[in-house]
């Protein structure tokens, strides 16, 4: 499965146009609908949160330790 970041546009047979992030975590939702309104030069007529929304990022890190061998 691809943990990447995406959004999934689809434009209907009326011209209606509606996307969906997935793999975008809490608020960081919000700076695609952003994007996404100046790309196609319209203003979102309505939006919701997908499951992603709520689910936790996993912040990677590595750290390295002295160990005192005795």
């Amino acid at each position: 499965m691809n943990d990447r970041p995406r959004v999934v546009v689809t434009v209907g047979p009326d011209g209606a146009v509606s996307a969906e992030t997935r793999g975008v975590h809490g608020d960081r939702c919000l700076d695609y609908v952003a994007v996404l309104e100046d790309l196609l030069a319209a203003r979102a007529v309505h939006s919701a949160y997908t499951a992603d929304h709520t689910r936790a990022g996993v912040d990677l890190r590595q750290e390295e330790h002295d160990v005192d061998r005795a």
